[in-house]
């Protein structure tokens, strides 16, 4: 990457749901008079600079382009972009891709094809709807809103990491497809498809596949009922081994 003269570092850092909201804006673009700029430099100068973010950086995951980024001091380089991930609520042209964040609604059909093989002898489709009550409340429906270009490499990650902790076992494909947008009750929001050899591996694949998309893929969502809407409380990030 190319440095601005001086030697100034100029990063854009990216905003999501709640924190989004708490600044006003989905992006800042923050400036150092150093090269040597590090993720922790940048997190103590957005306290500073921004102290409504203050209250919230201590529990933030910090990805760089688009991969979680684990060391503090990690350097960063000119044309940057970091997100600042809060806690999360959890193919070829004219092909199904495995892999997909999209508006449209859910087609199990269409990915239940996409993962099937002429081995498979269990398929398992797990089907994430949204229903009409959390923690004693009703809820009215959900808007969901994801790092959409992160989001898409972390559900292959985890696809990924489904199959190889499973490929002794002969399980042959996962696809994986997260909607976003607002959603009514009774739509699906995730779907995870599973093509194995036999069922239970199958069924403890597809499992496996739904918790780690909840634990590390950036996606949030807002909860509206009857008194107003509000975003979800998540867990922190644990990101895919690489």
């Amino acid at each position: 990457m190319v440095t601005h003269a001086g030697g100034l570092v100029r990063v854009t850092v990216r905003l999501f749901a709640g924190l989004r909201e708490v600044v006003g804006n989905d992006a800042l673009v923050e400036e150092f008079a150093t090269p040597d700029v590090t993720v922790e430099a940048l997190r103590a100068r957005l306290g500073e600079a921004h102290p409504k973010l203050g209250p919230y950086l201590s529990g933030v995951a910090i990805a760089v382009n688009e991969e979680y980024i684990l060391e503090p001091g990690t350097a960063l380089h000119d044309g940057d972009t970091v997100a600042l991930i809060p806690p999360i609520s959890g193919g070829a042209a004219g092909e199904t891709p495995k892999v997909l964040v999209t508006r449209a609604v859910l087609d199990p059909q269409a990915l239940r094809d996409a993962v099937m093989t002429p081995a498979t002898g269990a398929c398992v489709v797990f089907e994430g709807t949204v229903r009409d009550h959390h923690e004693g409340h009703a809820v009215l429906r959900l808007q969901y809103e994801a790092y959409e270009e992160m989001a898409v490499r972390q559900l292959a990650a985890v696809a990924q990491e489904t199959r190889a902790a499973y490929a002794a076992r002969e399980v042959y494909d996962v696809g994986i497809h997260h909607r976003v947008g607002m959603l009514e009750v009774g739509e699906t929001s995730l779907l995870v498809v599973v093509a194995a050899a036999h069922r239970q591996d199958a069924f403890e694949a597809a499992l496996r596949t739904v918790d780690r998309v909840k634990e590390t893929v950036p996606v949030w969502k807002k909860e509206w009922g009857p008194d107003g809407a509000q975003w979800q409380e998540g867990v922190a990030p644990r990101p895919v081994a690489r």
